[in-house]
């Protein structure tokens, strides 16, 4: 394939300055491959603690929520802006189950954004095993439906969940609860509710979620079990968990699902706005350091470019003596910087998912956590290639339009 005149004088340069491209090639190779394993380290961390957000916690949950009784009628009351009222607003006495929950959960599951949701009846406890006595909280669940929004399976250290559904009274228990009351699969456990209703319980299954706190307080039981425990009828449900399609789309479920309900309806973004703050000062950080690094790569290209116009400066003036338009001088320069950025983008790449696939393989062993998480998300490639090449393109361009300008009669009598 013929190639153009421009196109053979770039590639004439670079190959007669070997040393020197293969320097600017290698600042962009390491700016590009920095760049993507920052992104996947970045991602896949994201990624990890946002699913453990997700093991307990829903996308959305719906409450009724305390309130606090006003002053709005008295004001309506008193027009009289001189009239000064004093009060002393409480907290509203009012039940905290839900109104026809049931019917809730079939107007909900209408939504096509909506996957999964379930009702769950919740409540502080107190677990007893012999003389010692453990406070916590049990959470009355239809398991099946709890398992396929939360994998709680996953987090099974002995017994089987499904028995829930087929032992009498039977109970899930964190393993730190298990350790500090000395409980086994098949164990008894007497449990009281704050009203003083007890129930003798059998441990069906140990649950470890690596969180102290919940392993430390939190059981699972069938919602009917709780239900009778907290001295409750059937339709009693003090809240309904929801998972979405796209967990993005949370916040705006979440005010329509208020405005149709009336009641509280909390996201997960709200639930867990520490993380998400975490999650962005860190993306400030890393993506601060990979700008300098690109940023470090074009410096190098622009002097090597800016080097290279120095020494070739009467072969420019030559050039365009001969006919040789400011444009395609300009072009000859670009040219250079493009498959500069090319070549380090290309290996950039390479080193770049081999570094992530090798850390990726780095043993951790924390909790549930075996290895680093790492993300292998194809746009930040496609993103990195695209980067490293502006980068390099704007590097070389400052060169190229200084070369496009030399006046080749100056340069000639010079």
């Amino acid at each position: 394939m013929k190639i153009s005149v421009n196109t053979e004088i770039a590639l004439t340069y670079l190959t007669s300055r070997k040393k020197q491209t293969v320097v600017a090639s290698l600042g962009v190779m390491f700016g590009i491959s920095m760049f993507i394993f920052m992104q996947s380290l970045m991602k896949g961390t994201n990624d990890y603690f946002e699913k453990m957000s997700f093991t307990n916690t829903p996308h959305i949950r719906l409450y009724s929520e305390n309130k606090v009784a006003d002053n709005h009628m008295l004001k309506s009351y008193f027009n009289d802006p001189s009239e000064k009222i004093l009060t002393n607003p409480k907290q509203l006495n009012q039940s905290l189950g839900l109104t026809n929950p049931y019917g809730i959960i079939e107007q909900i599951r209408r939504n096509p954004e909506v996957a999964n949701t379930t009702p769950q009846v919740t409540g502080n406890v107190l677990y007893t095993s012999g003389s010692v006595e453990l406070p916590g909280n049990m959470a009355g669940v239809q398991i099946d439906e709890e398992d396929k929004m939360f994998d709680v399976q996953s987090n099974m250290v002995s017994g089987n969940l499904h028995d829930l559904n087929r032992v009498h009274n039977s109970i899930l228990i964190g393993k730190g609860i298990a350790d500090k009351l000395s409980l086994h699969t098949g164990d008894n456990i007497t449990v009281r509710s704050g009203n003083g209703n007890t129930l003798m319980m059998r441990v069906v299954g140990i649950f470890s979620t690596t969180v102290k706190q919940i392993d430390d307080t939190k059981s699972y039981a069938n919602i009917s079990a709780v239900q009778s425990l907290m001295g409750k009828d059937r339709s009693y449900v003090t809240e309904i968990k929801i998972n979405l399609v796209n967990y993005m789309n949370a916040s705006k479920v979440a005010r329509d699902i208020e405005t149709i309900t009336g009641y509280k309806a909390e996201d997960w973004i709200k639930a867990n706005e520490q993380l998400k703050a975490a999650f962005k000062i860190r993306a400030i950080i890393l993506n601060s350091v990979i700008g300098v690094l690109l940023l470090v790569a074009g410096f190098g290209i622009y002097n090597i470019l800016n080097m290279t116009i120095y020494e070739k400066i009467k072969e420019i003036a030559i050039l365009k003596a001969q006919g040789f338009s400011g444009s395609s001088v300009t072009s000859i320069f670009l040219q250079q910087a493009i498959y500069i950025g090319v070549m380090g983008g290309i290996v950039g790449l390479i080193l770049g998912f081999s570094l992530t696939f090798m850390v990726s393989k780095i043993y951790i062993g924390a909790g549930t956590l075996k290895y680093l998480p790492m993300s292998f998300y194809i746009p930040h490639y496609i993103q990195a290639l695209c980067f490293g090449i502006f980068t390099t393109v704007a590097a070389g361009y400052f060169p190229a339009r200084k070369a496009s300008k030399v006046d080749p009669v100056t340069i000639i009598r010079g």
